[in-house]
């Protein structure tokens, strides 16, 4: 098979990464890619955002399977034009990926179904979201309903600090996707991801993982894209994930498929594990970034034939398997994260790792003159496995701190609420 990864980040190296691995592969290419992925595949200078380019591109190189990684082309309807011209591609539709795009959609799909959530309220004006805002007490949770690069949701400690985020989204921060806002109920509990492919009617969990989205150690400072992430989660138990298949992912599944567009991809839902059981937090339309890195370092089965099978609708009868092994991921980033930063500092001693239990999948990175340099926010994923949650984070900081890079900063913590629990 020749196949397209589209994407630049460290979710799209590590799925480029795994399907270089499939015996089913005679040719990867990735677009736009970035300095890692270059070791597994064909980089390809394209304009990911015009899929006439895309698809033009596909039938000139005979591309036979697109593999679609960002949110932003999945909201985009890409999945849907390469399609249409004829191609395979693992992507949602555009109108199941406002599972995604919207998280008024998501809210109401859940309340049609009787999917556990947050309760919650949607405002398209400052002044209704207000006004809704000032009934509520806090702790209390304010969201931008669109696509804000998991960064527009404000966990509030005070009405004070929910009232100056639903300014801010109405003020443009968040651009489009602060337009509406979604207001919710602070969940107690813990937070843990659950993957599962689904081709529209049968559905195949994968596994589970638990990520960091605060700046710093400790759970604090502002929400990232993530910090680090580890797999499996073991906080979620078997009661639990019986539970969140028969009440959280067959109702998604079902509800999709009753109003016509069944959803065809991976199902990535953010769940809470409260004292009145899992409740859907949200869900995303894709991979997840950095969770990826941390499954497909566990994955034993070829991920190739999983992801063709989702988007073709013959997922029956397939399984997967993984090593019995921890993975963690140690996101490094540009000073200034998830805030303004500098482009350009170089990174040395990164492409010098890599071994069965520790690999760095890059994300922010380009050549420039054959030196290794920063070219975004998320830079580096330091990724180890382990026997154990805390064999793996030694090893992945083991890593990190081989790589010399003054202009970059980490969390020291990953994966600490596991490591924590395994000590007692």
């Amino acid at each position: 098979m020749r196949v397209l990864v589209i994407g630049s980040g460290g979710r799209e190296h590590a799925l480029a990464w795994k399907i270089a691995q499939s015996p089913l592969l005679t040719k990867l290419f990735i677009a736009p890619g970035n300095a890692g992925t270059q070791a597994v595949a064909e980089n390809v200078v394209l304009d990911i955002t015009d899929h006439k380019a895309v698809t033009d591109f596909c039938k000139l190189m005979a591309i036979d399977f697109v593999v679609v990684g960002p949110d932003a082309q999945v909201v985009a309807g890409l999945g849907d034009d390469v399609r249409a011209a004829g191609i395979n591609c693992f992507c949602p539709s555009k109108a199941a990926g406002q599972l995604e795009g919207s998280k008024g959609f998501t809210k109401q799909l859940c309340d049609e179904m009787d999917i556990p959530t947050a309760a919650y309220g949607r405002f398209d004006t400052e002044a209704a979201a207000l006004a809704y805002l000032y009934t509520q007490k806090a702790p209390i949770v304010v969201k931008a309903d669109g696509l804000a690069a998991g960064k527009g949701v404000t966990v509030a400690m005070s009405i004070e600090e929910a009232e100056e985020a639903v300014i801010d989204c109405f003020a443009g921060s968040f651009g489009a996707a602060g337009a509406s806002v979604v207001i919710e109920e602070f969940m107690e509990g813990e937070e843990v991801s659950l993957f599962v492919l689904c081709d529209g009617k049968d559905i195949l969990p994968l596994t589970t993982a638990q990520d960091h989205k605060r700046a710093f150690d400790g759970d604090t400072g502002p929400n990232t894209g993530g910090m680090g992430a580890y797999s499996p989660a073991p906080v979620m138990t078997q009661d639990i994930y019986d539970e969140v298949l028969e009440r959280i992912i067959w109702p998604t599944v079902r509800g999709l498929a009753s109003r016509r567009t069944p959803y065809q991809g991976v199902l990535y839902a953010g769940l809470m594990l409260t004292p009145d059981g899992p409740k859907l937090v949200e869900y995303n339309a894709r991979f997840g970034d950095p969770e990826t890195q941390v499954l497909m370092m566990r994955m034993e089965s070829d991920l190739l034939p999983l992801l063709l099978a989702t988007a073709t609708g013959t997922l029956a009868g397939h399984r997967v398997h993984w090593k019995d092994q921890f993975a963690l991921t140690v996101i490094m980033a540009t000073n200034g994260y998830p805030g303004a930063y500098g482009k350009g500092s170089e990174i040395k001693g990164a492409e010098e790792l890599d071994s069965e239990t520790l690999h760095v999948f890059h994300a922010g990175t380009r050549r420039d003159a054959g030196r290794l340099v920063a070219a975004g926010g998320r830079v580096l994923n330091v990724t180890a496995l382990g026997d154990t949650a805390e064999e793996a984070h030694r090893r992945a900081y083991a890593g990190v701190d081989q790589i010399v890079w003054p202009e970059g900063f980490c969390r020291r913590d990953i994966g600490w609420r596991e490591i924590r629990r395994s000590a007692t």
